[in-house]
């Protein structure tokens, strides 16, 4: 009983009608013939430099400090020496070199990305994992929509907010365990399992009929979601062990790389939204000491998913994110790092019918404001749900009567679409 308990409770809890039936509902809400089918986005946790990384400043030395720029295989794209792999699939990629932001705290900064709205104490937004869950639908009926990878201790990337507790994200603390407890124990055994099941399916009876209430109702519906799921060949998506070792080489046997790889396995089966977290970027010291490593697995990592997803005939129906809470300041600090600068900054774009080989907005010359057409965490977000096909002016009302939209009124970025 309590293995059962345990896997309820830390595994798939979540699972909790994650899936909404693909069928009128979302229909309804497809008001555009959607680029992409799913999104894997790659969230730095921390600030990542946008100078040692994809906004160089070759002309500026005081600025770029030691980190060199090499080419693309894009004409006149440059970026810093620590991404070659990336460079070699730019043709595939689309740089967003203007992205700002008023949020220049952690917690504050992430909080805006994942939710498009400002940190209040009053309410708690649904995190972007949510919507797409709530409104694009499911493509599985038996895998979660949502699946957050290296999730954190706060919640905040899964977090469903105010909406129903069904459109909260799956959280994975671990690529490498994958989804534990997903087989029933020998020692109790699918039958016994079953008759279970029964047993507290007719005590709850009367209770749930009494109180048909939609919290009650998600936690009827985990178990039933999570038992379809251990009964499924679907589950074992979750093992990258079963990968080859040259594939699991070549995504990086680490953290991100094993994230990214199980992100390809789960939209490779239908999962609408999965994010991996990776942080450790906040480089107030010796950021060129900790960069070339730092900025190695990453490199690795999505090059290999780029590369991977374009091989097996995905990327085009899966756009992948690369995103940050801010950036670093052009300034090396006494301490030879970077500070927090949430003015100017980058993110990255790829696949689900982006037009590669393109940079969008710019910097200035010293990596310090935007020169050229600004982007708001909001339209980042936003170009994401227009990449999916979502409604981005449909109103969702909260339990308070308060209205929202998935994006809070951003601009997604058509032009980078072909």
């Amino acid at each position: 009983m309590s293995t059962r308990r345990s896997f309820i409770q830390h595994s798939t809890v979540a699972v909790a009608g994650l899936r909404l039936t693909q069928s009128c509902y979302a229909e309804q809400v497809l008001k555009q013939a959607p680029h992409a089918k799913q999104v894997i986005m790659l969230y730095m946790s921390g600030g990542m430099s946008h100078i040692d990384g994809l906004d160089p400043k070759p002309d500026n030395p005081e600025v770029q400090g030691d980190t060199k720029v090499i080419p693309t295989n894009v004409d006149g794209i440059q970026v810093g020496e620590h991404f070659k792999s990336l460079s070699k699939v730019m043709d595939k990629c689309a740089i967003i070199r203007s992205m700002s932001t008023t949020q220049g705290a952690h917690l504050q900064g992430s909080y805006y990305q994942h939710t498009s709205y400002f940190l209040k104490g009053t309410i708690r937004h649904p995190s972007i994992s949510a919507w797409v869950s709530r409104m694009a639908g499911t493509q599985n009926e038996t895998l979660p929509t949502s699946v957050v990878i290296n999730e954190t201790s706060q919640g905040l990337a899964s977090s469903s907010g105010y909406m129903e507790a069904k459109f909260s994200a799956l959280p994975l603390g671990d690529a490498e365990m994958g989804l534990a407890n997903l087989r029933v124990p020998e020692r109790i055994g699918q039958k016994r399992q079953d008759a279970r099941m029964n047993i507290m399916e007719k005590m709850n009876q009367t209770f749930a009929e009494n109180y048909n209430l939609r919290h009650v109702r998600a936690y009827g519906d985990a178990y039933g979601d999570a038992l379809k799921l251990m009964k499924s060949e679907d589950s074992k998506v979750f093992d990258i062990s079963l990968e080859s070792d040259v594939v699991r080489e070549a995504y990086g046997k680490n953290e991100l790389g094993s994230g990214c790889l199980l992100a390809r396995r789960l939209v490779e089966r239908g999962v609408r939204f999965v994010e991996v977290m990776y942080g450790g970027w906040d480089h107030h010291n010796n950021i060129q000491t900790v960069y070339p490593e730092k900025c190695g697995t990453l490199d690795q990592a999505l090059a290999a998913l780029i590369s991977d997803l374009s091989t097996r005939g995905l990327l085009q129906d899966t756009l992948v994110v690369l995103a940050t809470e801010f950036g670093r300041t052009p300034k090396i600090n006494q301490n030879e790092g970077r500070d927090h600068y949430p003015k100017v900054y980058s993110s990255l774009l790829a696949g689900g019918g982006i037009q590669g080989g393109q940079v969008y907005g710019a910097s200035d010359e010293h990596g310090a404001a935007v020169a050229k057409d600004k982007v708001e965490p909001v339209d980042l977000n936003a170009t994401i749900g227009y990449a999916l096909g979502i409604p981005l002016d449909e109103v969702v009302m909260s339990p308070e009567g308060r209205p929202f939209q998935f994006a809070h009124k951003g601009k997604p970025l058509t032009t980078l679409f072909g």
